[in-house]
């Protein structure tokens, strides 16, 4: 059943679909934390290396996550068109368009592993169990890519539900092999058969669910326009995933020069900080799918809505997670870790970040606006000089003048607060122009 996401209460129709996403990324988000746990179990080593392997694989995976997210904004903003034959066609064209893009990520994540692990400064056997770790989920990497665009086909359609039941037993699922493969002897590579594993599940089960919606009825036909059509409106998003991967291969970089420790650290208080923006991350998914079949139908007054709306919802989510990241943050670490040093600088670390989480909000929300109106160009510009050009500046700038951490996530965080500036103005004046454009009609059913 496809969602009708142009009429009815604007905060109904976001938390329904924020919640359950939600959810699910916050069970996708607790696998990648149960893997660490498992890696903190084996050794710091260990837990090093998955830490310095996840950039390089997020770095992979960034032209997978990028066109999906671009497929999400094409499918529902031809819904909201009232194109449905359109949708079948290009929903059946993008199943294609993954398996491409499959082939394409195992085979250069597989060639350029072992010299991104060592630009990163691994070594030994540190670098080996970042490499035996990395290139089993670099081979499994298929079954993400193809269930990312299937789950972005469900999206558009106003499904949450199918992601977020699938991630809760793959988070289960995950425990138990994890807990086989590291008790059998495995080490960081028995972490890397059970992703695997579980991945391929939640592909299957997606394309399940796929199979009972209108967007798979019968009948194909190959169209050239629609690959065209995601790799541009996919680009920006995908320069934005690449960039936020070299972001925090950048930052893990320069942190590696204070140590193992400091690697290991920076591994557990990033999977820390996505848990506290993980509501985030469900309501700008829920405001990408809005947006989209919103601005399909050419609404933008009611787009509008759905952005304040957005944006109060997620302030008050902020606030909650800057009270909880101040308070128990050596008990956050502490459940991953009992090294002293990785715990106190760990505090140091999710101090920092309590204050920067709105400014994550509205870029997350931000982004999917122009993603959703089909306007995702500053993306890539927003991208680099975000994640890229103005922190290798400023670490620069830190690291020769200063040997104190502290100033390192000093400089991300302004990074990000700047970054929230300029986002936020920049999308204020397309929907301005958007709105301009195309004057709201008076609508009888209640908005908001």
């Amino acid at each position: 059943m496809i969602k009708e996401l142009t009429s009815g209460d604007i905060q109904t129709q976001l938390r329904s679909l924020a919640v359950p996403a939600t959810v699910g990324y916050l069970f996708h988000t607790l696998y990648n934390v149960t893997d660490t746990y498992f890696a903190g179990v084996i050794s710091t080593e260990a837990l090093a290396a998955l830490s310095i392997s996840f950039p390089v694989f997020f770095l992979l995976l960034g032209v997978s996550i990028g066109m999906s997210e671009g497929l999400t904004a094409i499918v529902a903003n031809t819904l909201g068109e009232g194109s449905r034959e359109k949708a079948v066609i290009m929903s059946k064209n993008a199943l294609i368009f993954s398996c491409i893009i499959s082939l394409i990520v195992i085979t250069i994540g597989l060639l350029s592993s072992k010299y991104l692990m060592l630009l990163m400064g691994a070594e030994d056997s540190y670098l080996q169990d970042a490499l035996s770790y990395v290139d089993i989920i670099i081979l499994g990497s298929g079954f993400v890519t193809v269930g990312m665009f299937i789950n972005s086909i469900l999206n558009a359609q106003g499904d949450m539900i199918s992601y977020r039941n699938i991630l809760i037993i793959s988070f289960v699922l995950n425990i138990a092999f994890d807990y086989i493969f590291v008790h059998l002897g495995y080490g960081v590579k028995g972490i890397g058969y059970a992703t695997v594993l579980t991945e391929a599940i939640t592909m299957f089960y997606l394309f399940y669910r796929l199979k009972r919606t209108p967007l798979l009825a019968s009948g194909f036909s190959f169209e050239g326009s629609f690959y065209v059509r995601v790799i541009k409106q996919g680009i920006p998003p995908t320069a934005n995933m690449i960039f936020m991967a070299l972001g925090v291969f950048i930052v893990t970089y320069y942190a590696s020069a204070f140590g193992k420790e400091i690697v290991a650290m920076l591994g557990i208080g990033m999977r820390i900080e996505q848990l506290a923006i993980m509501p985030i991350v469900g309501i700008n998914v829920a405001v990408l799918a809005m947006v989209s079949q919103n601005s399909g139908a050419k609404k933008y007054d009611r787009i509008r809505k759905i952005i304040k709306i957005a944006l109060l919802d997620s302030l008050y989510i902020c606030i909650v997670a800057f009270v909880i990241l101040n308070i128990f943050s050596a008990e956050l670490m502490a459940f991953f870790s009992e090294d002293i040093k990785v715990i106190k600088e760990g505090v140091i670390f999710l101090h920092v970040e309590a204050w920067i989480i709105f400014a994550f909000a509205v870029i997350f929300i931000y982004v999917a606006l122009l993603q959703g109106i089909e306007k995702p160009k500053f993306i890539f510009y927003l991208s680099i000089i975000r994640q890229i050009i103005l922190p290798v500046i400023l670490l620069e700038i830190i690291t020769y003048y200063s040997d104190n951490i502290l100033y390192v996530w000093l400089a991300i965080a302004f990074s990000v607060i700047m970054g929230a500036l300029v986002v936020w103005r920049y999308s204020e004046n397309e929907l301005n122009k958007g709105t301009s454009k195309n004057p709201s009609k008076p609508q009888r059913e209640k908005e908001v």
